[in-house]
C-alpha cells in the first residue's frame, strides 16, 4: 500500500509558474499510475491529470491541458505537477492520487476514484 506527501504549494501571480511534488512510499512505485486532483473553495474534487506507471502517457483536464505537465522519476519515488501560466481559478487544494495499475490509460484518468490520497497541499494565484 502507498503512501503519499504533498509537498509545493504556495502563492503565486497570475501568469506564473509553481511545482508540486509528490514522495511516495510503502509500495512499488513504478506499478502506480500517479495524478492530481483538486478542490476549490465550495466546489467538488476534480480530476487535474495523471501519468502512466511509465512516464510514458500524460493526460489532463481541459481545463489545465497545454498549461501543466506531469512527470515521474520511478527511481526517486517522486512525482512532479508543474503548472505554468497560473489562473486565480486554478487556486484551490491540490491532491496527490494514486491507483495500482499497469494499463493505460489508467482508470483515474478515465473517471475513477483514486484509491491513495496525499494529504493535500494550497495554491493561491492572485489576479
Amino acid at each position: 500500500q502507498v503512501h503519499l506527501v504533498d509537498s509545493g504549494g504556495g502563492l503565486v501571480q497570475a501568469g506564473g509558474s509553481l511545482r508540486l511534488a509528490c514522495a511516495a512510499s510503502g509500495g512499488t512505485f513504478s506499478r502506480y499510475a500517479v495524478g492530481w486532483f483538486r478542490q476549490a473553495p465550495g466546489k467538488e474534487r476534480e480530476f487535474v491529470g495523471a501519468v502512466s506507471w511509465s512516464g510514458g502517457s500524460s493526460y489532463f483536464a481541459h481545463s489545465v491541458q497545454g498549461r501543466y505537465i506531469i512527470f515521474r522519476d520511478n527511481t526517486k519515488n517522486m512525482a512532479y505537477l508543474q503548472m505554468n501560466s497560473l489562473k486565480p481559478e486554478d487556486t484551490a487544494t491540490y491532491y496527490c492520487v494514486a491507483e495500482e495499475t499497469l494499463a493505460d490509460p489508467p482508470f483515474i484518468a478515465q473517471g475513477g476514484w483514486p484509491a491513495y490520497w496525499g494529504q493535500g497541499t494550497q495554491v493561491t494565484v492572485s489576479s
